[in-house]
C-alpha cells in the first residue's frame, strides 16, 4: 500500500486530490493538511511514502517544506501539485519526483502513482543494506532540466538514449524527441547515473544498454548503432574495452 500525504492550503483542492489519488489501486491518503507546521508534524508521525505538495501554502513556502521533509527521509517521493508552473526548475533541484499543474488530470496522477509503485516494488528487492543509498541515487538522477529561451523541459533520464555535442550545442536524444541545450556535455554527464550512461567519446554519451551494434570507424574508433533511434554515436576503443568489462562481455 502506498501511503500518501496531501499538503494544500485550499480545503476543496485537498478533497478533490484525495478522491483522485484513492482511485488508484493500493493508494491511501493518510494525512491531508494545509500548512508547514502540520505537514512536518504529520510526516514525522505517519511517515508516508509520497507527499503531494502545493508551492504556496498561504504565504508559506512549499519548496522549503519539501526540503525539510526530504531531510528527514530522503526516500520520500515529493510530487508538487500547484498552479505555479514557474517554480518547476526550483522544484526539481530538490529532487521532486513530479510536478503537476492545476487543473489536475486523473490519468496523469494515476501514471505518477503507478511509476512510484513500480519503483517501490523494485527497491523492495534491493538488499537491506543498500536501500537508502539506492533511493537517494534514484532521486538524484531521475530528471534532467533542459532550459530553453522560452521554456523548461523536464526529461526523464530513463528515456535518454544518447547525448551528442555538436556546433556548440548538446542534442539529447530520446525515443520520441530531441532536446537542444547550450549546457556542456560534462555538466550533463554529472546529472546522469554513471552505472547506466557512459561518456564513450569526447562528443558523445550513450545509454550502455541501448548499444546494439558497433562498426569499425578508423583505427581506434567505432560507430555505435543504438536501439529505438536512427541516430549513431562514436566510441573509442578504450571505452569499448571499458564497456566490455562492465557488461562482462
Amino acid at each position: 500500500m502506498i501511503r500518501v500525504m496531501i499538503v494544500e492550503d485550499e480545503e476543496q483542492i485537498r478533497i478533490i486530490l484525495k478522491k483522485m489519488i484513492e482511485k488508484t489501486s493500493d493508494c491511501e491518503v493518510v494525512s491531508s493538511c494545509g500548512n508547514f507546521a502540520t505537514a512536518i508534524s504529520d510526516f514525522l508521525r505517519l511517515r508516508p511514502n509520497v507527499v503531494f505538495m502545493d508551492i504556496d501554502l498561504s504565504g508559506e513556502s512549499g519548496l522549503e517544506c519539501a526540503k525539510a521533509i526530504t531531510e528527514v527521509d530522503p526516500k520520500v517521493k515529493i510530487v508538487f501539485a500547484t498552479a505555479h508552473s514557474e517554480y518547476m526548475a526550483n522544484a526539481f533541484e530538490i529532487y521532486a519526483f513530479d510536478y503537476l499543474v492545476k487543473p489536475f488530470d486523473l490519468e496523469r496522477i494515476g501514471k505518477t502513482l503507478g511509476r512510484i509503485k513500480s519503483m517501490m516494488e523494485e527497491q523492495s528487492s534491493v538488499p537491506q543494506g543498500t536501500k537508502n543509498e539506492s533511493a537517494r541515487n534514484d532521486a538524484a538522477y531521475e530528471k534532467l532540466i533542459i532550459r530553453g529561451k522560452e521554456e523548461i523541459n523536464l526529461v526523464d533520464t530513463r528515456d535518454i538514449i544518447m547525448v551528442e555535442r555538436t556546433d556548440g550545442m548538446c542534442r539529447i536524444v530520446t525515443k520520441d524527441e530531441i532536446f537542444l541545450t547550450t549546457a556542456s556535455l560534462s555538466s550533463i554527464q554529472e546529472k546522469l547515473d554513471p552505472e547506466i550512461f557512459m561518456r564513450c567519446h569526447k562528443s558523445y554519451i550513450v545509454r550502455t544498454q541501448a548499444v546494439k551494434k558497433l562498426e569499425t570507424y578508423g583505427r581506434w574508433t567505432y560507430t555505435v548503432k543504438l536501439k529505438d533511434t536512427n541516430e549513431t554515436a562514436l566510441m573509442t576503443s578504450e571505452k569499448y574495452n571499458e564497456m566490455k568489462q562492465k557488461l562482462a562481455l
